[in-house]
């Protein structure tokens, strides 16, 4: 918790400066609650660890992918159950499912987001 509560000092002074992009699981409901844009990024936990096996592995390891399917279960559990800052989408976030998405098609609907954005009046 100390380590953490340093690091948001040190994140949100760098963001205080602005024109930054900041990723993490606590990016928009805790460190930078007032951001002008918040994107929650999900997929089906099989494709997460389908991602995520590839990742690491490349395809050239004998790393069981259900070991790795496994530990990004166990890991989002304890993320979400966690006391300080759990993963949670910001209720002002855009939650994109990003399942059946490439890459270049969730920075497209990202930059859509932004680039159609009207301020209130």
């Amino acid at each position: 918790p100390c380590v953490r509560k340093a690091l948001i000092e040190i994140q949100r002074k760098v963001g205080s400066l602005g024109g930054i992009v900041a990723e993490g699981r606590d990016m928009g409901t805790i460190v930078f609650p007032d951001a002008d844009f918040k994107f929650y990024l999900d997929a089906t936990t099989s494709e997460r660890a389908k991602r995520r096996y590839k990742e690491l592995f490349s395809g050239n390891s004998d790393e069981d992918y259900e070991k790795v399917a496994s530990a990004l279960i166990v890991r989002d559990k304890q993320d979400r159950e966690r006391e300080i800052a759990p993963l949670k989408p910001a209720f002002d976030a855009h939650v994109i499912d990003s399942t059946y998405m490439t890459v270049k098609e969730v920075v497209e609907k990202m930059a859509g987001l932004i680039s159609g954005y009207k301020p209130p009046e």
